[in-house]
């Protein structure tokens, strides 16, 4: 069995090293490929050097756009980890994911957080993702549906992409895997990540997430299922 981590980095400098040895120590894993998202930090030395294999781009891209250039690294494995590269030690976490894959009672999992202790926004990206996913997705009530953290078969790999642009990509991978006919199962996990915070910064990244969403709902709308 063949297990390969996907993870792509932008300016992960500070979390990366530990994010890659968690990942690659979680059991099964063959191999972990980085693509390091045109990170001006040494994101990518510090990946290469914490034992992955880095796929370097010139420019940032987009969170879609990284993943797509990293997967034909890792298309060939049987089951395909898509982890953050904020998640630091909470990474081996991941590994939880990938039970119901093994023994054949999903071909696509999803990893849900804790509940967080302060609320970074107001929902409305989170809300709007999941109307999205039940609308599209035959109903399906996602707990986390804007969780990056997923692992999947190789076939469900072949099936939802390309990955969609931007932040749009985690909509599209359940909506693209819902609509084959394909079971996508939630996984309560205690992973933490690098949240935003209610600043003009965090605002502005929310803002962005809202209209990625909206573009990859518009697109899915008319994406032949």
């Amino acid at each position: 069995m063949d297990i390969a981590v996907l993870i792509p980095a932008h300016e992960e400098a500070e979390r990366i090293g530990a994010t890659v040895t968690a990942a690659a120590g979680i059991a099964g894993v063959t191999r972990v490929c980085v693509v390091d998202d045109g990170s001006r930090d040494g994101t990518a030395d510090i990946a290469a050097a914490a034992g992955a294999k880095c796929v370097r781009l010139a420019f940032n891209v987009g969170k879609g756009a990284a993943l797509e250039a990293g997967a034909a690294r890792v298309a060939d494995a049987d089951i395909i980890l898509l982890l953050d590269g904020d998640l630091g030690e909470t990474a081996t976490q991941g590994g939880l994911l990938l039970a119901p894959l093994l023994a054949g009672k999903a071909d696509m999992t999803v990893a849900t957080f804790p509940r967080p202790v302060n609320k970074a926004g107001f929902g409305l990206v989170k809300g709007l993702a999941r109307f999205g996913i039940a609308r599209l997705g035959g109903g399906f009530l996602a707990e986390a549906p804007l969780s990056g953290q997923r692992a999947m078969t190789s076939e469900c790999l072949e099936t939802v992409r390309p990955f969609a642009s931007g932040y749009g990509v985690e909509v599209a991978l359940s909506v693209r895997a819902l609509r084959a006919g394909l079971t996508v199962a939630e996984v309560p996990t205690m992973m933490t990540h690098a949240a935003t915070g209610r600043d003009l910064a965090g605002f502005v990244h929310r803002g962005r997430q809202f209209a990625h969403v909206c573009i990859a709902l518009i697109k899915l709308l008319f994406e032949k299922g």
